[in-house]
């Protein structure tokens, strides 16, 4: 017999049907459910540093997830209620209408997320109800791995070797048969880009279209990627690239959203071991998920130290704070090529190659030297895939431990013909090969011959590339010498 009469499912970045405990446990334990998305309001403001918290690009990805989430939810018989306010207002509000017993939701992690959990929770607890916390964002499950949240270790490596030997991702939950829903005649409707309070110069950015939100396209990509085309099977050797769509799995901004499971896609793996090839790919694949999970449970250890001046080490800083050096390397200005059509990707679609972060993130902090919690807030306000865990200690790991990434030796290397930079940055398709990575090496009047005097060079160039940049300059003569 069920517990409970009505449930509410409180979604958040679990927008699936596909393995999706926590629907699974409302399901088991209520006669009705009545999922909700409640957007925050909050998520959007305006930060110090002049922008959103949330950006334009992300916030057509989320509405796309919901509207994907509502159609397969209506195959099921079901729904998703779309409500605007703070959660702690808006779902006890719904327990007294619908009289309901039990509120469900994902556990979060980070600080932001567990204060609006637990003021949630209070204000439940007054109406004698209970909020129930599922972990599900992870491939390993919390109870499952050899670690107590204090004593997740500071390296991937310590983590990873460990928690494989010690235990396996549970198997998968399957999508439900049915979802006794709550019914309604209404279920509500996002507020628009305007009523958020987006101006006519942030819609006026290009809607992206290579990434189409929602769970039947992260599905979709998922077996295009894998069985269709068996792309995985040379992932190791693609995944530095930056162009096209097919270099990389590109899983992450469904992941972001949870509308991709971390489970789904280490059991589709294996299955694809078992019946295409195992090797190196397969296995460096489930290496990067292992990683994902890797930043979540730091996350767990380290709180509010993730964004920190001084990282999670809490690093002796001097950070700088440009603000025109910064808008440089925001607006994708900086006059490094490769570094530039990076950004400029990434402001136009909300996606940049795990190649171009490790690049903008040191630049901004080892070159330009600013504080990288700025660059941070930006990839937080552009990235389709923005997961707090995931960008925040990256970006401590690339600005306060000992990696420096030099982005004219990074050109050549990964770029060396242009392919990448010049589809980003068409204007120096004129300059001889390999000057399109380095066009301050010309004069002004070259500059102007090849129609590029309006690029602006860097506003230093650093010694650390001299190396680079000979590099560079030798392959120049020998294209004239030959």
């Amino acid at each position: 017999m069920k517990k409970y009469k009505v449930g509410i499912y409180w979604l958040r970045n679990d927008l699936r049907l596909h393995d999706n405990e926590t629907l699974h446990r409302a399901i088991a334990e209520c006669e009705t459910i009545l999922p909700v998305f409640c957007l925050e309001p909050m998520q959007y403001r305006m930060l110090d540093m002049g922008f959103r918290k949330t950006g334009i690009h992300r916030f057509r990805f989320l509405a796309a997830c919901l509207n994907n989430l509502k159609e397969n939810l209506r195959e099921k018989e079901s729904d998703l209620l779309l409500l605007s306010g703070e959660p702690a207002i808006v779902l006890p509000e719904l327990v007294k209408k619908y009289k309901a017993e039990k509120v469900y939701t994902q556990k979060e992690i980070a600080s932001e997320e567990t204060t609006v959990e637990a003021a949630v929770a209070k204000n439940l607890t007054k109406q004698k109800v209970d909020l129930e916390l599922v972990w599900g964002k992870t491939l390993y499950h919390l109870d499952d791995i050899p670690y107590k949240p204090a004593e997740i270790p500071l390296t991937s490596k310590a983590f990873r070797i460990n928690t494989t030997k010690a235990t396996k991702p549970r198997p998968l939950f399957p999508v439900p048969e049915t979802i006794p829903t709550v019914k309604l005649r209404e279920w509500g409707t996002l507020p628009t880009a305007t009523e958020i309070g987006f101006a006519e110069i942030e819609q006026a950015e290009p809607t992206q279209e290579i990434y189409q939100g929602g769970e039947t396209a992260a599905l979709k990509r998922l077996q295009y990627y894998t069985f269709d085309s068996e792309l995985l099977t040379s992932y190791k050797w693609t995944r530095n690239r930056s162009l096209g769509m097919d270099y990389s799995s590109k899983f992450s901004p469904w992941m972001a959203y949870g509308c991709l499971s971390p489970r789904k896609i280490y059991h589709i793996v294996k299955d694809y071991e078992q019946s295409v090839k195992k090797n190196i790919s397969t296995w460096w694949l489930v290496f990067e998920v292992v990683w994902r999970d890797f930043f979540k449970f730091q996350g767990l250890r380290f709180g509010n130290l993730m964004f920190a001046k001084g990282g999670i080490r809490q690093r002796k800083t001097d950070w700088k704070y440009d603000q025109d050096l910064f808008q440089r390397w925001k607006n994708g200005n900086t006059g490094v090529p490769f570094l530039d059509a990076h950004l400029k990707e990434l402001n136009q679609t909300g996606f940049m190659s795990n190649r171009g972060r490790v690049n903008a993130a040191s630049f901004l902090a080892r070159d330009y030297q600013i504080d990288w919690r700025w660059g941070a807030a930006w990839f937080e306000n552009r990235l389709l895939d923005y997961d707090v865990c995931s960008n925040w200690m990256n970006w401590n790991t690339q600005a306060t431990e000992i990696w420096y990434t030099n982005p004219v030796h990074q050109a050549m290397k990964y770029d060396k013909k242009g392919e990448y930079t010049l589809t980003w940055l068409p204007e120096l398709a004129n300059l001889p090969v390999p000057l399109f990575h380095a066009p301050w090496l010309l004069g002004t009047a070259d500059l102007k011959k090849y129609g590029v005097e309006n690029y602006a060079p860097p506003v230093e160039i650093y010694k650390k590339w001299t190396r680079s940049i000979n590099n560079i300059k030798k392959a120049t003569d020998a294209l004239e010498v030959a």
